[in-house]
């Protein structure tokens, strides 16, 4: 008696991530990959923690001003809640979510969905942030952008914070940070 295999479709969930210093372009790219995705006429979930509110309260905004709405959510278990019947989900500023970032981007690319991710490796003072080393080990697609050193011009891989705030987390802009070299940044640390 012959039987008949069973074929399982092929799971085409991965995750991607986009990775860098402050102004390397990381949300840019983001929201290239994200249209592009709608351009192909896949359906778009698009998610940002809710402490990122420093161009709109919703958007995600480049810092050269090019946006797309998103979801503001306040834990990264809020996605799998809002991620609902979607092909592509779309993650900003995954450094401030918390450790359960890692188990939902797995769910969601075991579950055959395209999970793309933008976020710093690295603080202001030159460590891994937040759970972005994590997310780079378990990617299956890795960016590294880099910006340009506002000292000397070279390619800048760091985040160099401008005020004395200490904390981790500080949320700002060009007004708190500038890209720096690595020369550079360690030069004023």
């Amino acid at each position: 008696m012959f039987i008949e295999p069973i074929i399982r479709e092929r799971s085409k969930g991965w995750i991607e991530v986009i990775c860098g210093s402050m102004f390397s372009g990381k949300t840019e790219e983001l929201i290239r990959r994200l249209k592009r995705a709608r351009i192909a006429h896949l359906k778009v979930e698009i998610f940002k923690p809710v402490i990122d509110d420093r161009y709109h309260r919703e958007n995600i905004v480049s810092h050269d001003e090019n946006s797309i709405i998103s979801t503001p959510v306040a834990h990264a278990r809020n996605i799998l809640l809002l991620a609902e019947d979607v092909e592509v989900v779309g993650i900003d500023e995954a450094q401030f979510f918390d450790e359960s970032i890692l188990e939902v981007c797995s769910i969601l690319a075991d579950k055959g969905i395209r999970v793309i991710v933008a976020g710093l490796d690295m603080d202001y003072t030159g460590k891994p942030f937040g759970q972005m080393p994590n997310l780079l080990a378990i990617a299956d697609y890795i960016t590294k952008l880099h910006a340009i050193c506002m000292k000397c011009g070279n390619i800048a891989g760091y985040s160099y914070r401008k005020t004395a705030d200490i904390g981790q987390v500080v949320v700002g802009e060009k007004d708190a940070y500038e890209a720096r070299c690595r020369t550079c940044f360690h030069l004023d640390h």
